[in-house]
């Protein structure tokens, strides 16, 4: 599956306090509410990313994956084949959640089908119908069944066997099904039986079903409603990570047991049926109404789990391309297809199948690839062998992302997928507790690819940025997740959906760099050959990967590891959190310790006993040391020590390939901050963004001063990297300085100090944007980063920041084919209402308004915000609860003015006088739980 995002909103602890004054009104309603939705509400996610300072400009949260929404409830079961309840029935194999060992799938015959037809898109609900046949081998002898099944109606169920062992298919006998009852707690079907199952033998198990198609949830066979050339449409696909295939056919759900899958779709005939095979071949069928359908059939996949299983009908058009014999084809709507959208993503994905044969020496199996751009899909990307799913926002390019990180992301999450075929198709994690093994060695080689198609690719800058520097804000020795967990741990099936997070994903990417770091690439690349030969078509353990590195390491003579591979991988992946890595650089003794979050000094509560083996790659005075381990909780290193020179200093982690931060003593502090100012450029890029991030979150945390951090900063008018810049402004123009500044007389110290070394890189980056700005269309960091540069400008009242902002939103007012580049968009749309009036609002919500594309519409719902004119901001909160053209619920925009200097007095008022309309609207909308997670965050 695709990465992980995050998104929410935030809203600022003066906010809060502002509105303490409606406390008691909110808390009275709440209370009512909250007795009956308590147990239901979410907690944000994460905060927006929003400064909310003078005239800040808010940024549109990012798309998170949620948690699985509650499926809605089926139809009512006949009584024979009936959901039993846990208190009315003993205990038994059905209340764990793992299956019993009692059956072995080897074969899937799977039929399917959706009603769904282009003339009846109408249809308040849709529903499907199937029939499976499994053969089984009986591993235990047993007279019940268990399979995996959710909200499925089974309107037959017989099981025939044992199968000949001479001629296959034909059955001796049959066997009884003397009941069929639901475990929904679990989510099992089972089966009671006249006579026990003999062990060795084969069964065939066919049984027929049907099941709701889901229309506002992304699990199991959902629809995607939509508009091509004009016309509305519809199309289906299956989404069956971790857990959803028992959604759409009685299966045994687990990864480890995989079978074969011969797949058939029954559709109507305007429509292609898409599976994770080739089709082969097709026919007619007529139903009862005397309706004409098509069935097609498709061929045997290899051995895959159920969560590989995928389909897809459609009235798509696509591109294809042949790669080594392999037909390549991306598919879409028929218009993105016609506009050449779907070109970038099909030039990429043959070059990135053959790049990664050739790495691993193993051919990619099947015959065919079909890559879908859906045009909704929340789950981001799905690896499905032959057919893999993404958002349409993931996969097209348009001549408008031009100026966008768009090309990076789509190479990225398709390097991802593509990575899949290797790490989760072919060779699948035993079980869910080591998915790392599936996402983080994709996520891992989602850099490899890029890099290796583009080696000017700043990838450790960039794997800082989107990885670790998510990850390690989150991480610490209390979080209490691992990265590799005790199957035993997990008791329902929801905590399988919670592990698709940023410590799989993030973290699992960061063991795997930190392994290829010390190994040495060839090493790292040569045990993963290995590693994916022998258990190709099967499944593998943490331990198996592990024992193939070190047999890697026993064939050569060259590295030599202070423990085993197990010993010291499992040190990192079997305990959470990271270690502190201190080095005193006039004695050379270096410690590790755990981070905690708020470090007490001399804490007794907070035990942490396990320690690390750390990998110690590290530079002095610019020169690349020798590899050298910190396997105890202190050891000296005299080699480290430093010379009272100017000129000799030192930095632990070489290209923060290893997963700790790194403090100093004040001496190894003070001969770094020397070297910035004498000589910046003199340590890497990497690295002075590694120096600046690790000694704000040490600062935060109370591992050193906040004076030790903020003399790092000293150089920075000579800093011409603006990823450095962006690093900076996030760990010193923080939400909070910026909220609560106003109460201070830090904004104008903090204006003259940031403003006296900002001008550099400002005028740099401010020509560019006036001049050239297509010159920066390949520099991803940029692009990313370009944001933060202008928001803090503007916010700081830098003059030329301010005029160029008037410039380029009247310029676009003027002529709205004239863009507003998109890197800036947000706090140029924000600062031209700021700093317009009546007229600049307006003309806003006109484009607002006529504006189909939420991502846009959220953009200028929240620029509007951004208005200092305080009868602007009530109308709009008027609006808001009045008329409501707003795709996002109102409460966002009353949050959303509250967030501003301005806004936050208007939005109490606001409350205080509308109170009975904002709460009836809440109570009417559908975002009641939204609504009260907000409301709740306004108490003092």
């Amino acid at each position: 599956m695709g990465p992980p995002s995050s998104s929410g909103f935030y809203v600022s602890r003066a906010v809060a306090v502002l509105l303490a004054g409606l406390a008691a009104a909110l808390l009275l309603a709440l209370a009512v509410l909250a007795a009956l939705y308590g147990q239901c509400a979410r907690d944000p996610s994460s905060e927006m990313q929003h400064r909310g300072g003078p005239g800040a400009a808010p940024v549109p949260p990012r798309k998170q994956k949620e948690q699985p929404p509650t499926p809605k409830p089926g139809p009512a079961r006949k009584p024979a084949v009936a959901a039993t309840p846990s208190d009315w029935r003993p205990p038994g194999p059905w209340d764990q959640l793992r299956l019993p060992p009692w059956l072995v799938p080897l074969h899937y015959e799977l039929e399917l089908w959706p009603r769904l037809q282009p003339d009846q898109l109408s249809a308040p609900a849709l529903r499907f119908t199937g029939r499976v046949n499994i053969t089984v081998r009986c591993i235990v002898s047993t007279a019940r069944l268990l399979l995996h099944s959710l909200l499925l109606d089974c309107d037959s169920a017989e099981v025939r066997g044992p199968l000949s062992p001479v001629t296959g298919d034909a059955t001796i006998g049959r066997v009884p099904v003397n009941d069929v009852w639901f475990a929904l707690d679990m989510e099992y079907m089972v089966l009671e039986l006249g006579e026990a199952l003999q062990p060795g033998s084969r069964y065939k198990l066919q049984l027929s079903f049907s099941g709701p198609v889901y229309q506002d949830t992304w699990e199991g066979l959902f629809l995607n409603l939509y508009t091509d050339q004009g016309e509305r449409r519809a199309l289906l696909a299956s989404h069956m990570e971790p857990t959803f295939a028992r959604y759409v056919f009685p299966c045994f759900d687990e990864p480890a047991l995989k079978a074969t899958f011969s797949i058939t779709i029954i559709h109507h005939s305007s429509y292609v049926a898409l599976s994770n095979m080739p089709r082969l071949g097709q026919s007619e069928k007529e139903d009862v109404n005397g309706s004409k359908w098509t069935v097609t059939t498709f061929y045997t996949t290899p051995l895959m789990p159920t969560y590989l299983v995928a389909f897809v009908i459609c009235d798509c058009d696509h591109v294809n391309r042949t790669e080594r014999g392999q037909e390549i084809s991306i598919w879409a709507r028929k218009d993105a297809i016609a506009n050449g959208y779907a070109d970038f993503a099909l030039n990429i994905t043959g070059p990135i199948f053959s790049f990664l044969e050739d790495l691993f020496n193993i051919s990619y199996p099947l015959p065919k690839t079909d890559i879908i751009a859906l045009p909704t899909f929340d789950k981001r990307a799905m690896e499905n062998w032959g057919l893999l799913m993404f958002d349409e926002s993931l996969l097209l390019l348009q001549p408008e992302d031009q100026l966008t990180e768009k090309k990076t992301v789509i190479s990225s999450i398709v390097s991802h997928e593509i990575g899949h075929q290797w790490f989760g198709n072919m060779v699948t994690m035993a079980w869910w507790n080591n998915l790392w093994l599936n996402e983080g060695f994709a996520s891992y080689f989602e850099f490899e690819i890029i890099n290796h198609f583009n080696p000017k690719f700043p990838r450790n800058e960039v794997f800082f940025t989107n990885i670790l520097y998510g990850v390690l804000k989150e991480d610490h020795a209390l979080v209490f997740r691992a990265v590799s967990m005790k199957a035993e741990n997990f008791t329902e099936t929801g905590e399988i959906n919670e592990i698709f997070d940023l410590f799989t994903y993030n973290k699992g990417a960061s063991m795997a760099r930190m392994l290829s770091s010390f190994l040495s690439e060839s090493l790292f690349i040569s045990a993963l050959k290995s590693y994916l030969k022998i258990f190709s078509f099967s499944n593998a353990e943490q331990d198996d990967l592990w024992r193939h590195f070190q047999m890697a390491i026993d064939d050569q003579g060259k590295i030599l590891l202070p423990a085993t591979v197990k010993s010291i991988m499992d040190s990192w992946t079997h305990q959470s959190g990271f270690p502190v890595i201190t080095l005193n650089v006039s004695t050379g003794v270096m410690k590790q310790e755990p981070f905690y979050l708020g470090k007490v000094k001399n804490q007794t509560l907070l035990t942490h006993n396990d320690t690390w083996i750390v990998p110690i790659l590290w530079i002095k005075n610019g020169t690349t040391q020798s590899l050298v381990w910190l396997d105890n909780s202190s050891k000296v290193f005299p080699e480290m020590q430093v010379s009272d020179s100017e000129h000799d200093w030192v930095i632990l982690n070489l290209n923060m390939t290893g997963y700790y931060r790194v403090n100093y003593d004040k001496l190894g502090w003070k001969k770094l901050n020397q070297q910035l100012e004498k000589d910046p450029k003199a340590i890497p890029v990497i690295h002075r963004l590694q120096l600046i991030d690790d000694a704000f979150s040490l600062s935060k945390n109370n591992y050193i001063e906040i004076e030790t951090a903020l003399d790092l900063t000293k150089y920075l008018a000579e800093e011409d990297e603006i990823i450095v810049w962006h690093a900076v402004l996030l760990n010193l123009v923080t939400r909070d300085l910026i909220s609560n500044v106003n109460n201070y007389d830090i904004y104008p110290l903090l204006k003259k100090y940031l403003l006296k070394r900002l001008m550099s890189i400002w005028n740099t980056y401010s020509t560019i944007i006036r001049e050239n700005v297509a010159t920066l269309q390949d520099d991803y960091l940029a692009l990313m980063s370009l944001e933060e540069l202008f928001r803090t400008a503007c916010w700081l009242g830098l003059e030329d920041c301010l005029q160029l902002s008037r410039e380029l939103f009247r310029n676009w007012v003027t002529h709205p084919e004239n863009e507003i580049p998109y890197p800036i968009r947000n706090v140029i749309l924000c600062y031209g209402i700021a700093l317009g009036n009546e007229k600049e609002w307006d003309f806003l919500l006109s484009i607002y308004n006529n504006k189909t594309k939420e991502e846009e519409r959220m953009q200028l719902a929240y620029a509007m915000g951004c208005s200092k004119d305080p009868w602007i901001l009530n109308r709009y909160m008027e609006y808001a609860i009045a008329t409501s053209p707003f795709t996002f619920n109102e409460t966002n925009i009353i949050q959303v003015v509250a967030e501003s200097e301005v806004g936050r007095y208007i939005a109490k008022d606001f409350l205080v006088n509308n109170w009975q309309a904002v709460s009836e609207r809440f109570i009417a909308s559908e975002g009641l739980m939204n609504s009260l997670n907000f409301l709740g965050s306004l108490r003092p």
